[in-house]
């Protein structure tokens, strides 16, 4: 289930939005596209929902025009506190298509809309949800059911039946072995197994020493050195791996 938010402050744009939504709905596989659809009026009414009711959308469709915050200034805020989410602006007007980019707006749709148009954003859209999809991992957690992006977990510390899993900002408390979150992680690359009591993003690394490792939200773990000798060869082999793909 995708959570689609619609952005405009003229009702029957809202109106014309979610009827194509519902059109190209019908061109997927039954019970394949299933969402649920939101509408706001207002840059400020969007804003409060995600900064404030923990509301997360999976896709963003967004006017540029609004009474108020413009949806470019909207798109600038939800990026800077980590927002990921596609983007599709709709917009009168194309002179603010240097702006929408500069926020990673997957496509910038000009009005009036052409059905052919928004079904090829569509299509653009959830081809990037479901890659994003692939580096997520769904955790049940006190408050429901969480998911969490790959790259947002700096590393996780076992507690015996919890596990910690540190975020930038946060960190989260679930109900699950060690051998069960590693099982949820191996797929991602850049998780490496530390002893039984650590996996980390390799990718948040700063440095590793003796029985120190340095992580970049400014955490030192502290480990025996004959674990941090093992880990080294696991980091150094995802490290090289990285630098030869690249």
């Amino acid at each position: 289930m995708y959570l689609i938010a619609l952005c405009d402050d003229e009702a029957a744009e809202l109106d014309q939005i979610e009827q194509l939504l519902g059109q190209y709905q019908q061109t997927a596989a039954p019970g394949l596209l299933e969402y649920e659809l939101r509408r706001f009026s207002s840059a400020e009414e969007l804003l409060e929902q995600i900064e404030t009711k923990d509301y997360t959308p999976d896709l963003l469709l967004l006017d540029i025009f609004l009474s108020g915050k413009t949806g470019i200034e909207a798109a600038e805020r939800i990026r800077r506190s980590g927002g990921c989410m596609p983007i599709v602006f709709l917009t009168m007007s194309k002179e603010h298509a240097l702006s929408a980019y500069e926020v990673d707006a997957i496509q910038y749709l000009v009005k009036p809309l052409e059905k052919k148009r928004f079904f090829h954003a569509m299509d653009t859209a959830f081809e990037q949800l479901q890659k994003i999809e692939k580096n997520q991992i769904l955790l049940r957690m006190s408050g429901g059911i969480r998911r969490l992006r790959s790259d947002e977990i700096i590393y996780c510390e076992s507690q015996k039946n919890y596990q910690m899993i540190y975020l930038k900002n946060e960190a989260c408390r679930i109900r699950l072995t060690a051998g069960e979150l590693w099982e949820m992680l191996r797929k991602s690359p850049q998780f490496g197994r530390c002893g039984r009591s650590f996996i980390l993003n390799m990718n948040h690394i700063l440095s590793i020493e003796r029985s120190e490792i340095c992580m970049d939200n400014g955490q030192t773990i502290y480990i025996p050195r004959n674990k941090a000798a093992e880990f080294k060869q696991i980091y150094f082999a995802y490290y090289f791996k990285e630098m030869d793909s690249s």
